[in-house]
């Protein structure tokens, strides 16, 4: 039994960042049923390539994009445009605990679903609303897209190297990490209004921006703009204030090398083969090493280039100074530690056999997540759900002809 399996969903968003709620609410055991346009779905099902195989290694309709964000889910497919539609989401509302969407600032207003009109029907509905500059504010009217949030939030003007060395600029995150992280706190605030809802028997409207969440993850990097008055500049893999504390070339690839002390310091010196940087005078403590960095660091780099990455974790690990590899994606999946913790999964899936999925984080003693199934197929659950809240096969049958589902 899943921590949430006593919850039912309405997910009405699509992409990412709500998606990325829901599937979450899915794992830990919520009945997530996602609504989908019909003919076309979610805009990430046609994000592809890369498809999804089927077992004679052919590329199924199943972008990997729409695989990433929505599995454990039932997809049924609506035309809420229509009035018919309305009605089913206003049936299905009623009963459901939450209710996820992410449309433009009073996007569902003209069809009766916005949050005022389906607590009306419901009180009890936690209604989670995520756009990218919140429902309120000069910003609110526009559309939000993680790239542009990024800039806007500040995020790339402290990513990438600086301007003076090669390859300087601002750079945005390898992933659409605004959008992630709008997702996990979406599902912090959707928890923590249905804990408040085992208080005063009410739902309430959840404001869940994505420019909000950027600022938010600035973090330290904020509180050093707010203490101090200047705002932070992009250092690339290095340390403003730590040396060596950085991205190295080794001979076959790159690693990190995060010295902490002038111990760990001493420690690198002598694996590789250099114990005199540490007795020199610009380098013995970490201020004359930070002083003296751009003599530093070229010295180490020369001497860690002649050796692989394996050599450089196994020796400084033993030797207790923190490094690691950088791996690429395949690497993470090889390695031992990730797959221990069951990080790759597979699951049944209607025209691909089986599909690998990346496996949820959370680690629950008593109530395990459940990967129960794979994403969904475009209107997959259509009949399903619709038959749950009394429609007769004649009625779906005759919705369908409609053009509603």
């Amino acid at each position: 039994m899943g921590a949430l399996d006593h919850l039912k969903v309405l997910d009405l968003s699509r992409v990412l960042a709500a998606p990325w709620c829901g599937q979450i609410l899915a794992d830990l055991g919520a009945d997530v049923v996602k609504v989908e346009r019909p003919g076309a779905g979610d805009d990430t099902r046609s994000w592809g390539p890369p498809w999804m195989k089927d077992q004679a290694g052919n590329d199924t309709r199943e972008a990997a994009y729409f695989m990433a964000a929505n599995r454990g889910k039932k997809s049924i497919t609506l035309d809420i445009s229509r009035p018919a539609g309305q009605d089913i989401v206003k049936r299905l509302a009623q009963g459901a605990d939450v209710l996820l969407e992410n449309y433009k600032v009073g996007g569902l207003r003209q069809y009766g679903l916005d949050y005022a009109s389906l607590a009306k029907l419901n009180p009890r509905l936690v209604y989670c609303s995520v756009t990218g500059f919140g429902q309120t504010g000069p910003y609110a009217p526009r559309a939000g897209y993680d790239f542009i949030i990024q800039g806007l939030g500040g995020l790339m003007s402290i990513t990438g190297e600086r301007d003076d060395l090669p390859g300087g600029g601002p750079q945005k995150v390898g992933v659409a990490v605004s959008d992630l992280m709008t997702g996990m706190y979406a599902t912090i605030a959707v928890l923590a209004a249905l804990a408040e809802r085992e208080k005063s028997g009410l739902g309430q409207h959840v404001d869940m921006a994505l420019l909000d969440t950027q600022v938010a993850m600035t973090a330290n990097m904020a509180m050093n703009y707010l203490a101090s008055g200047k705002p932070p500049a992009r250092a690339g893999n290095a340390h403003p204030n730590i040396v060596p504390y950085q991205t190295f070339a080794a001979s076959d690839g790159h690693i990190i090398v995060a010295v902490g002390n002038d111990g760990q310091f001493t420690r690198l010196c002598e694996i590789a083969e250099a114990p005199e940087l540490a007795t020199d005078p610009r380098f013995a403590t970490n201020p004359a090493r930070v002083k003296h960095r751009s003599i530093l660091v070229p010295l180490l780099a020369e001497r860690i280039g002649r050796k692989p990455m394996h050599f450089w974790s196994e020796a400084l690990e033993a030797a207790g100074v923190p490094c690691g590899p950088i791996n690429d994606i395949a690497q993470v999946f090889d390695d031992p530690h990730v797959q221990h913790r069951g990080m790759r999964i597979e699951l049944p899936h209607p025209t691909a056999g089986k599909v690998p999925l990346v496996a949820s984080p959370i680690k629950l003693s008593r109530t395990p997540v459940e990967h129960r199934s794979a994403p969904p197929l475009l209107g997959q659950h259509t009949d399903e759900v619709l038959a749950g809240i009394g429609l007769d096969e004649q009625a779906i049958a005759a919705l369908r002809a409609q053009g509603v589902v």
